[in-house]
């Protein structure tokens, strides 16, 4: 299925919602989209495409390119009538996007994926969740799109890995937004500085790192007293889970970069913080997801028991990933202390 065929679902299959109200006042949101290869430029097309359909229309799309002059060149012609800006800061998704919210005007900036599509209340259902000062940031729900099917051995509590929400993520309130579908309020990063440059994903970057908007998220609740980030489902958009994704060598590389990751964030913010929702989320989510597979393994199902196996071996992973980060951080603290005394 293309991405373009995402946005012709049948909107009964994707979520069952209450209807979105379209009270959104004089909210003005400009749409990031950062891209950075010419393999993707079906799908960097198709995202502009499905943000041009929405039916609260965006004040402007800002399509940053990073560090690729061909690719920047070819889509300024291409899209003469989107913003198409480079990257001015670190190569990377957070320079990247650093540099969209710097060029943007709205009253809220929204990120999407430069390999998804939205559907046209997107961001319909993002400017109705912000009724109050209060809540600075708004994200949605994001579902795979596979390039063949989902595997069978393939958990939902882990659909994090390729980009998409988990099973087991409740409408409200939340700690962190997920990077590809999430808003946030223009002047919050005025307040506490962009996305940090030390974490998420490059091109030259040989493990899919993650976590710079968790670690942004955390960062805001931090330096803003009562700032809250809500989890609105009727903002969807189709995320492609292409065939290399589907392999179970890529679950654990992915999981093992989130470990790397996540130690990175606890460094930044602290592990109290940066470890809360994740603790949480072993407890309830996996811990359920391992007996569900288990008692279908008991009915007759396999499947089951593999997924089952999949979530033991996924969290094992990610926390070796995050073991070999914590050591790593201490390692380079300890060696800039000492060039500190030397």
């Amino acid at each position: 299925m293309t991405l373009d065929e995402a946005m012709r679902h049948d909107e009964a299959t994707v979520v069952e919602r209450e209807p979105v109200q379209p009270d959104t006042g004089s909210l003005t949101i400009s749409v990031v989209i950062c891209a950075y290869t010419e393999q993707l430029w079906d799908d960097v097309l198709a995202a502009v495409r499905s943000v041009q359909k929405q039916a609260l229309p965006p004040l402007e799309i800002i399509l940053v390119v990073d560090h690729n002059p061909a690719l920047f060149a070819r889509l300024t012609a291409e899209l003469p009538e989107v913003c198409v800006i480079e990257n001015r800061e670190e190569r990377g998704l957070s320079g990247g996007k650093n540099t969209g919210v710097a060029r943007a005007r709205g009253d809220v900036v929204a990120f999407l994926d430069d390999d998804a599509v939205a559907e046209a209340e997107w961001l319909l259902a993002m400017a109705a969740a912000y009724t109050s000062p209060q809540i600075v940031g708004v994200g949605g729900r994001t579902l795979p799109l596979w390039e063949t099917a989902r595997p069978n051995w393939f958990p939902e509590e882990f659909d994090w890995v390729i980009g998409c929400t988990f099973v087991g993520r409740p409408p409200g309130k939340v700690r962190n937004l997920l990077g590809g579908n999430a808003s946030f309020r223009r002047h919050v990063f005025d307040a506490v500085g962009g996305f940090p440059t030390g974490l998420g994903r490059t091109a030259a970057s040989s493990r899919p790192l993650g976590c710079e908007e968790t670690e942004f998220c955390i960062r805001v609740s931090q330096h803003i007293p009562g700032a809250i980030f809500l989890y609105e489902p009727g903002a969807v958009i189709w995320h492609r889970a292409p065939a290399a994704r589907e392999r179970f060598s890529y679950f654990l590389s992915r999981c093992y970069a989130e470990g790397l990751s996540k130690a990175l964030v606890t460094r930044s913010v602290g592990v109290e913080d940066g470890l809360a929702t994740e603790r949480e989320y072993v407890r309830d989510a996996l811990r359920k997801g391992v007996l569900r597979g288990v008692g279908q393994g008991v009915r007759g199902e396999p499947a089951g028991l593999t997924r089952s196996g999949a979530i033991v071996a996924g969290l094992g992973v990610t926390a070796w990933g995050y073991g070999i980060g914590r050591m790593r951080t201490r390692r380079t603290a300890r060696s800039g202390m000492a060039t500190a005394t030397a």
